[in-house]
């Protein structure tokens, strides 16, 4: 299998989009109408905010390819990039996300252990992320890759209130995983 990861820079911002909106929309049309779906894929990956989420130096972006196919995405914040105050000993994995032809093919646990090696070498206590009540697969995932809910937050997709679980990682004797 043919994997690479590769930190984005602020040129890949074009692509970025194109696969930010492609794999939400995917992950979600299901359970969101268009009229919920649309304005938050115009907001929240509009070019401007994503050049400013690329330049932020609390936040680091990477691009996954399998076989040299852009396949995924993933998206760490530190410090105040992170969306809820979780403090300096945590790391955020805010999105992790995969187009669908290339799911079930070990690369979100690729990317989950690229965020915990970056915490470890970090010297960071824990990684967390939000996960949305309803996404069933990706809870699973998530308690498979050692993560527990610890709490919950509301996520807003063009305007309407959707809860996420806060779950975490606690790295304690966690070792890098490569």
């Amino acid at each position: 299998m043919t994997v690479e990861i590769r930190k984005c820079n602020p040129n890949d911002v074009q692509e970025l989009q194109e696969i930010s909106k492609e794999t939400f929309y995917d992950s979600f049309k299901d359970d969101n109408p268009p009229e919920i779906m649309e304005p938050y894929l115009e907001s929240a990956y509009h070019i401007e905010k994503l050049q400013r989420e690329l330049s932020n130096p609390c936040s680091t972006f990477f691009f996954i390819y399998f076989k040299e196919n852009l396949a995924g995405y993933l998206k760490i914040n530190i410090g105040e990039a992170q969306t809820e105050q979780m403090g300096s000993e945590s790391l955020e994995i805010e999105r992790i996300y995969l187009r669908r032809s290339f799911q079930k093919k070990g690369l979100g646990k690729k990317l989950i252990n690229k965020a915990i090696d970056i915490a470890i070498q970090s010297h960071k206590k824990q990684v967390w992320l939000g996960v949305w009540e309803k996404n069933e697969n990706g809870l699973a995932f998530y308690r498979k890759m050692g993560f527990v809910r610890t709490g919950e937050h509301w996520f807003n997709v063009g305007g309407d209130e959707q809860m996420d679980y806060i779950m975490t990682k606690t790295l304690t004797g966690v070792t890098m995983q490569q």
